[in-house]
């Protein structure tokens, strides 16, 4: 099977022999790719709509995997069994709806090695509550497919904190490897954060001088993480 560049680096953090359980699974992707590259002997596909479900089935039947990839109709991780999988895979979502679901799950996600995490929005945030839980970010990666930047991250449980806010607003294992990904997303992010700047110079409001605080904030941010690739 060929999957998009975004699922093909979530899947690379699969460890050899895992059996993952793969949270809003859509089409089923991730587990039908990972079983044909030899990487799990079983996954269990769950997603809180009949429909996505429902389009998993037909893919997972159409590949002749119905004796290693089940499906599960569950929101998040409820219809998750203890010990019934090594790894959770939760990716596409917004960061707020992935701290619900390892909120709600936080007993059964005793029972898992590993999670998968590729949150859409508020990554600062997500971050930081992935410390609160207990939880080591292990490994991070970025990639760009049409047009969007995508972070993820690979969490076991584990004690961590960060002392920078760059490293909770952009990631610290990106930063460290001097991700160049990352990189050009951060050369966008500080042109982008000028041009708004520059505007909001020119309005002479309250909101516009608030607006305007915060955009400072975040491209003085942005810049201070863009020195991290002068060393």
């Amino acid at each position: 099977m060929q999957i998009s560049k975004r699922l093909e680096a979530v899947a690379s953090f699969v460890e050899q022999g895992s059996v993952i359980a793969d949270v809003g699974c859509d089409h089923g992707y991730i587990p039908i790719y990972l079983y044909q590259k030899g990487m799990i002997p079983k996954a269990i596909a769950m997603d809180v709509n009949k429909g996505p479900l429902e389009r998993a089935e037909i893919h997972i039947r159409e590949y002749g995997l119905g004796e290693y990839i089940t499906t599960r109709l569950s929101d998040g991780v409820r219809a998750l069994k203890l010990n019934e999988a090594d790894a959770v895979v939760i990716a596409g979502m917004g960061g707020a709806l992935m701290e619900k679901i390892i909120e709600e799950g936080e007993e059964t996600l005793k029972s898992v090695s590993y999670l998968i995490l590729q949150p859409q929005s508020e990554l600062a945030h997500f971050r930081r509550f992935l410390h609160q839980k207990g939880y080591c970010i292990e490994q991070e990666k970025m990639v760009l497919e049409d047009g969007k930047y995508y972070p993820m991250m690979k969490a076991r449980k584990g004690r961590e904190s960060y002392v920078r806010e760059i490293d909770y607003r952009f990631g610290k294992g990106l930063l460290e490897e001097k991700n160049q990904v990352l990189y050009q997303f951060l050369l966008k992010e500080q042109k982008s954060l000028e041009t708004v700047k520059a505007r909001l110079e020119s309005a002479n409001t309250k909101t516009a001088k608030a607006r305007q605080k915060e955009i400072e904030i975040d491209l003085n941010y942005a810049k201070e993480a863009l020195k991290e690739y002068e060393v």
